[in-house]
């Protein structure tokens, strides 16, 4: 389908700078052709003048066969204006040609330059389909996993006979468990939308020690169910941003570091103020991620499975992918470091200033 598409481009690009080409072309051949008309007029003219001369003593007029143009000079004699026709026609001819090889000269490096741009032109949309096939594909298998076995559970018990009370009770709570996980991944599937199309968000002055509470208030019965310990050290920093989006950006953060660390272990959360950023760093001391997956943990849906393998952790692998559109929306950094076995750390550079300020 694109290549196409950049074949009718092309020509689209052709079609425009030859019209243009010839349309300057056509100028260009008339005012040759006059100038060239008006210089022989005048070198005839010399000519004629030359013969009237009185002759001197070993000088031979110049003989020409002149023919009458169709154009002369207003107030003069034709006959002083006439030219060389013959002469005229040869060089109108090599205009002509020069002309032609020209434009067939830029038919061929705008056919190579258009095949070039459109491609260039093209890309980007393809690139935006091929992820929304893809965002598609990931977003339609996630689904159905939740929804199979919602349907499967509902038939086995419609199936059972001896369903009682107390088994009808079972089956709506793993039901309930199941709505839930779909609810969990239409609400990333939104919020990922929501920073990915929204550049125009409300920036305030917001304190960093304030949001972290917040957000700790969001995870605090994991921490607790896991014995996890968060500590920080935040500065009394302040910075421009959008409250709403930083606090999720911390819950995604804290909760990531909560549930891939092994019980009983600590979080740590700091941020300082450097070149007029906000440096941020959240490090735990969890199972950590592998070189090879450190490239993509911020794409959809992507989960280093084979790195966390050690235990049934939630979630669709969103969390990262809107953690990295929250810092893009800020015109921030992210720089992961992380070793198996031994913990990770994000660290976030935030300017302090906003560049799109609305107070």
């Amino acid at each position: 389908m694109f290549r196409s598409a950049r074949m009718k481009l092309t020509a689209w690009y052709l079609l425009i700078i030859m019209v243009i080409s010839i349309f300057f072309s056509l100028l260009a051949y008339r005012g040759l052709t006059t100038e060239l008309q008006r210089g022989l007029r005048l070198h005839a003219f010399r000519d004629m003048a030359y013969v009237e001369r009185p002759e001197r003593a070993g000088e031979t007029p110049p003989s020409r066969d002149f023919t009458q143009g169709p154009m002369a000079f207003r107030g003069l004699p034709p006959g002083i204006l006439a030219f060389d026709r013959q002469l005229f026609e040869d060089a109108r001819r090599r205009v002509v040609l020069q002309l032609i090889y020209v434009n067939f000269g830029i038919l061929a490096i705008s056919g190579m330059a258009g095949y070039f741009l459109a491609g260039r032109t093209l890309r980007p949309i393809e690139t935006m389909l091929e992820e929304q096939k893809r965002f598609i594909a990931d977003a339609s298998h996630e689904l159905r996993t939740p929804l199979t076995a919602l349907k499967t559970e509902i038939e086995v018990g419609l199936r059972d006979k001896n369903l009682d009370t107390e088994l009808a009770k079972e089956l709506l709570h793993s039901n309930l468990e199941e709505v839930d996980k779909l609810k969990l991944l239409s609400d990333d599937l939104l919020s990922l939308s929501s920073y990915q199309r929204e550049n125009n968000r409300e920036f305030s002055n917001v304190a960093l020690g304030e949001v972290f509470d917040e957000a700790f208030g969001i995870v605090k019965a994991l921490a607790r169910e896991k014995e996890v310990e968060v500590r920080h050290a935040l500065d009394d920093i302040t910075i421009e941003a959008n409250r709403q989006s930083l606090v999720k950006l911390f819950v995604i953060l804290l909760d990531n570091a909560i549930k891939y660390s092994p019980e009983q272990r600590i979080v740590d959360v700091g941020a300082t103020v450097r070149k007029n950023q906000a440096v941020i760093k959240v490090r735990d001391e969890g199972i950590g991620i592998r070189a090879g997956d450190l490239p993509y943990i911020f794409k959809r849906f992507y989960r280093a499975d084979v790195s966390r393998n050690k235990g049934e952790v939630s979630g669709y692998g969103l969390g990262l992918s809107i953690a990295k559109s929250i810092i893009d929306i800020h015109d921030g950094a992210v720089d992961v470091m992380s070793e198996p076995d031994k913990g990770t750390t994000f660290t976030i550079t935030l300017p302090l200033r906003h560049k799109k300020k609305v107070l």
